[in-house]
């Protein structure tokens, strides 16, 4: 589709355009796109911009991944179709693993992904070979590698199911979701749950990442200070606010 750089909804419909032919190559599933249309609902609300809240949990979890001792940065259709780009660069400045995990699970799907993510750059991508499942799961997304999801301590989660994240905190994991919904139960259920878009939310993180590396005494402190709760009700307190000063 040919959508001219000056229409105010280019960045929006391009990507929609992104997503509809990763549908038809198979790296992302039809329902999906109805998983995009409902985050990008609740982008509108936030002006479509990083608000303070988000930031704050953006820096807590580059903190968060700086200090583990083996981090994961986990990856599924909608997020490889959205920006695998930036989940390489992430992975690659903390540096973390990188894990292919999703619901609609099939060898050949599997496949396409993972060969996606190394095409963009990803090095040792896992998931071809699960040799783990994540306790309490009875669907495909329990099945997991035991040298990445299931043994890492720190989990990157973008565009989450709610039942994992759970599940991942009952094991024990510290879950950084990135999900633009905050009253998702990825968001209600995570250890940092960052409310933004997935591309800000993964540039943020990376340059906090390389702005915080070193400092252990400053990571000490964000990781000791940070309020999940607190956040996600700030987060919502500004959601109403746009929507008062918008209407």
């Amino acid at each position: 589709m040919d959508i001219p750089k000056d229409h105010p909804r280019y960045r929006s419909l391009m990507t929609r355009e992104r997503l509809a032919d990763a549908v038809e190559k198979g790296l992302v599933n039809p329902t999906g796109l109805i998983s995009h249309g409902r985050g990008e609902a609740y982008d509108y609300l936030m002006g479509e911009t990083t608000l303070p809240p988000s930031l704050e949990a953006e820096r807590a979890a580059a903190a968060f991944l700086l200090k583990a001792r083996n981090p994961v940065v986990c990856v599924n259709g909608n997020a490889a179709a959205l920006d695998a780009e930036n989940l390489i660069a992430l992975a690659d400045a903390v540096p973390a693993k990188v894990e292919v995990n999703i619901f609609h699970r099939t060898e050949e799907r599997m496949e396409l992904l993972i060969s996606y993510m190394e095409s963009k750059g990803a090095r040792n991508v896992l998931g071809r070979d699960p040799d783990e499942r994540i306790p309490g799961l009875s669907h495909a997304r329990a099945l997991c590698t035991k040298e990445g999801i299931f043994d890492c301590d720190v989990i990157v989660v973008p565009i989450e199911d709610g039942d994992r994240a759970q599940a991942l905190v009952g094991m024990g994991k510290v879950v950084i979701s990135i999900d633009l919904n905050p009253l998702s139960r990825t968001s209600k259920s995570a250890t940092v749950s960052i409310c933004d878009e997935m591309t800000r939310a993964l540039e943020n993180i990376s340059n906090f990442v390389k702005e915080l590396r070193g400092k252990d005494s400053e990571l000490d402190e964000i990781i000791k200070s940070y309020d999940n709760k607190k956040c996600r009700m700030d987060l919502i307190d500004c959601i109403c606010d746009t929507l008062h000063k918008e209407a």
